[in-house]
């Protein structure tokens, strides 16, 4: 966490809790908080997923990003149900909006919930439900990125494509296709028949790459399933004619800083190499990743990322937009929120 012992880092917390703000790389499952995990363990008792909101903490610390996805799956598995799903999107949701988050793509992954026995159809109204009344309670709004669960292997890419691309199926608020899961072992080009089905259907691609794996993983995610964002990428610091191609073409990375601490993809904070990309004039967008799990939560990414990058008030309100800017909200959509970025930082800077 970022220190608070100073006047002006509490100041500049405070500044980031009002700040509206956009989130683009945040996993469905991985946002359940822990009173939403406990509550799902306890309608399924036969899962290992501690029922007690304080040893949640224990249970989510992580040796390394294998011993992650492990956890991580265990609570997939609490997920078994409509209202299961249901609940945990209008949740998720409701967490954000409490941080300002006025748009958010949500990394979805269905074939973990159809492979469990969950209906699709079942599925799709359970999160296109929960995302309309977000909407109209919270005012956050918030759309579909769905991803194939890399482990999983072809199967999983079969039917994430299909449930992405099936005109019957396919629900309003899907706007990208993504690649998540381990990248040791998993290859991104195997996956390229599915990105360009989801492609041609008019979705954007925003794959992971690059998170535990080299630079090599971005340049194959930008090659081969022509990625428009890249989730985490954070060994695109090692090369730099990969930051100089990503700065050049404006393809943003979604830099998750305390996850990236957490699954020892980074060893420290202060080895982070988000520094490296800002100075390369790569377009840097910040978000939480697994926050729950992470104990952290995207006013805290923010605090994070003005501690390495030396930014005031201005500079984050520049780091917000952003992700404005990287979203793939409609043009009068993102001016809006980037004018409610100005109209705030202008009166908290008056004040």
């Amino acid at each position: 966490m970022t220190d608070n012992s100073t006047p002006a880092a509490r100041d500049l917390r405070t500044f980031i809790a009002g700040l509206p703000k956009a989130e683009l790389h945040v996993h469905h499952v991985g946002s359940a908080s822990p009173r939403i995990v406990s509550e799902l363990a306890a309608r399924h008792a036969d899962s290992k997923v501690p029922t007690d909101r304080n040893a949640l903490a224990d249970y989510f610390t992580f040796t390394d990003f294998a011993h992650f996805i492990e956890v991580y799956l265990s609570v997939v598995d609490l997920i078994r149900t409509p209202e299961d799903v249901r609940l945990l999107t209008y949740e998720v949701a409701r967490d954000l909006a409490r941080q300002q988050v006025r748009y958010a793509e949500l990394t979805i992954t269905p074939f973990s919930s159809t492979r469990r026995g969950i209906d699709e159809r079942a599925f799709m109204d359970a999160i296109e439900d929960a995302r309309k009344s977000a909407e109209a309670e919270f005012g956050t709004v918030l759309r579909w990125c769905f991803d194939i669960p890399g482990e999983a292997g072809l199967d999983a890419a079969e039917e994430t494509a299909r449930l992405a691309t099936d005109d019957r199926l396919r629900p309003a608020g899907l706007v990208s296709f993504g690649l998540g899961g381990p990248e040791i072992g998993v290859p991104r080009p195997q996956f390229k028949p599915y990105f360009d089905r989801a492609l041609a259907a008019g979705l954007h691609s925003v794959p992971h790459a690059g998170e535990t794996t080299g630079p090599e993983t971005v340049w194959d995610a930008l090659t081969e399933l022509r990625a428009e964002r890249i989730g985490h990428g954070t060994s695109s610091a090692r090369d730099p004619k990969l930051l100089a191609h990503l700065a050049d073409h404006r393809i943003p990375l979604e830099v998750c800083p305390t996850s990236n601490i957490a699954t020892r993809a980074v060893r420290s904070l202060d080895e982070h190499p988000i520094k490296d990309f800002v100075e390369a004039g790569v377009l840097v967008t910040v978000n939480s990743d697994d926050p729950p799990m992470f104990g952290t939560d995207l006013n805290n990414e923010y605090a994070v990322a003005a501690r390495l990058l030396g930014l005031d008030e201005r500079g984050l309100a520049d780091l917000a937009k952003n992700a404005v800017e990287a979203s793939f909200l409609d043009p009068a959509g993102k001016a809006a929120i980037a004018a409610e970025i100005d109209t705030y930082t202008a009166r908290w800077l008056a004040s």
